[in-house]
């Protein structure tokens, strides 16, 4: 029987970290957490952003995932898959939180909403599936931009839609950073006046972030009186997006 090569399984290894990580990693904490030599791993690092499977930040030095890796990741996963997944998590998590859910995926620079349950209540509702929703201005967009979902990077415009919208790279990238840290994004009037909204990442395997799953309501509802959103929300958001990622093969979160 034929041995493994180590090399590719230190590659593979990396690779993991850098998916199941919060963001960017620097060369000392990738090295750490594997138990390996920093220059063995500089010299796989270096290898894989030959290939496009890792990027480096050249300001901070530290690593992430590449455009390339990411769009290999996601073409096993079609939009019918993710939309059959998420079904059966998308209802509870409406009658838990009495808002609308969404889940979305990126479409040409867009989040596409792929599924959408109508919140719990008689008020009048629209149907919001095939809707194409910007990335900046919404937290199921900030989600997917924060994980670089389908290779995405930031718009190259961003439009204003209320007078809260972030609408420069300067003021949008240390959102995103948050969004990582935290691991869910808030969206407050962002897009629509008096609507808030929370989302989470979506998983599928190997834990590249293959889409979102939010919920979005009147501000009054989704936010306490400080303006930001309720810990039980985010809470239920969290638990559904994990319920989803763990169908779709994403390992235990």
């Amino acid at each position: 029987m034929t041995g493994t090569v180590q090399s590719i399984e230190r590659a593979a290894a990396i690779l993991r970290v850098l998916a199941g990580g919060p963001g960017r990693l620097g060369l000392a904490e990738i090295a750490r957490s594997l138990d390996l030599a920093k220059g063995t791993t500089h010299g796989i690092l270096r290898t894989l952003q030959h290939v496009g499977f890792v990027e480096q930040e050249k300001t901070s030095g530290q690593y992430q995932l590449g455009a390339a890796l990411l769009h290999l990741g996601s073409s096993y996963l079609d939009i019918n898959e993710l939309r059959s997944r998420s079904i059966n998590w998308a209802d509870p998590l409406a009658a838990r939180s009495g808002e609308a859910v969404r889940i979305g995926t990126v479409l040409e620079g867009n989040v596409l909403v792929v599924h959408h349950v109508f919140r719990p209540d008689d008020t009048f509702q629209t149907l919001d599936i095939g809707t194409l929703l910007p990335l900046h201005a919404t937290a199921l967009g900030k989600v997917l931009l924060a994980y670089r979902a389908n290779g995405v990077g930031l718009p190259e415009s961003m439009a204003s839609f209320t007078r809260r919208t972030v609408a420069t790279p300067a003021e949008l990238r240390p959102m995103l950073d948050k969004v990582r840290e935290a691991g869910w994004a808030e969206e407050v009037e962002e897009h629509t006046p008096g609507a808030a909204a929370i989302a989470a990442p979506i998983r599928g395997y190997g834990g590249l972030v293959v889409g979102a799953i939010g919920i979005s309501g009147p501000v009054e509802r989704v936010c306490d009186s400080h303006y930001r959103p309720r810990a039980n929300l985010v809470g239920f958001v969290r638990e559904a997006a994990r319920a989803v990622s763990r169908d779709l093969g994403a390992a235990k979160l």
